[in-house]
């Protein structure tokens, strides 16, 4: 009975020896590799998969603020861009005043003057445009002139103490007027002395009023 339960139970040993370490069919090396390289493709295409959603944020980050304009700064100006100009508008010429329509003239109180009379020579100024003109017709302008023939009588630039400027604006057909009482005395030029005095018996003088480059007709009047 002993020995038959000695060889039974050796078959039963080298039965389950042979049984595990029998070699793998071939079918269970391709079920492996298969398994193996699925789980490599999985693991590929996360990575991968990972790089290029990360790649696709980053280029469209790039892209916004590459072409975006960032809020709360200034927007610079495009490098051909031309700024535009608005449109001006042409200005209005002011009217100016025709100097040459600015005339003088003379005259004196009476035609003529008896022994003891003085005459009384007005320059008279008047502008015959249709703009105000400003008229220099201060004393260093004007001057009252005396003639007989050619014989100078009287200047009042002969022996005027001191000349001054006067500017005024004198209006569309309006007039300014100096008067000068000539005490019917000669002078000369520089104020030198001279004890001559202008004729009389009822002889014709002429006074000729001037303002800068502007001289009058004449005005002809009568000493007694």
């Amino acid at each position: 009975m002993g020995r038959q339960d000695t060889s039974s139970a050796r078959g039963k040993a080298s039965a389950s020896g042979s049984r595990s370490g029998r070699t793998p069919s071939p079918a269970v090396y391709r079920r492996r590799r298969l398994f193996v390289g699925a789980a490599l493709l999985m693991v590929a295409a996360m990575v991968f998969g990972g790089f290029a959603v990360a790649g696709a944020f980053s280029s469209s980050s790039d892209q916004v603020s590459s072409t975006g304009t960032p809020t709360g700064g200034p927007t610079a100006a495009a490098p051909d861009a031309t700024p535009s100009a608005s449109p001006s508008s042409t200005p209005t010429p002011t009217p100016t005043c025709n100097q040459n329509l600015v005339t003088v003239s003379a005259s004196t109180d009476k035609a003529a003057y008896g022994p003891g009379e003085n005459p009384v020579l007005s320059l008279k100024v008047t502008n015959g445009g249709t703009m105000p003109c400003e008229v220099n017709i201060g004393t260093s302008q004007m001057e009252f002139l005396v003639t007989s023939g050619a014989d100078r009588i009287f200047s009042s630039r002969d022996c005027q103490a001191k000349s001054e400027d006067l500017v005024k604006v004198i209006a569309p057909g309006a007039s300014e007027t100096a008067n000068f009482p000539w005490a019917r005395n000669r002078t000369l030029e520089g104020c030198q002395p001279i004890e001559a005095k202008p004729g009389a018996g009822g002889a014709y003088y002429i006074f000729t009023a001037k303002l800068g480059s502007r001289a009058s007709p004449k005005a002809v009047f009568q000493l007694s």
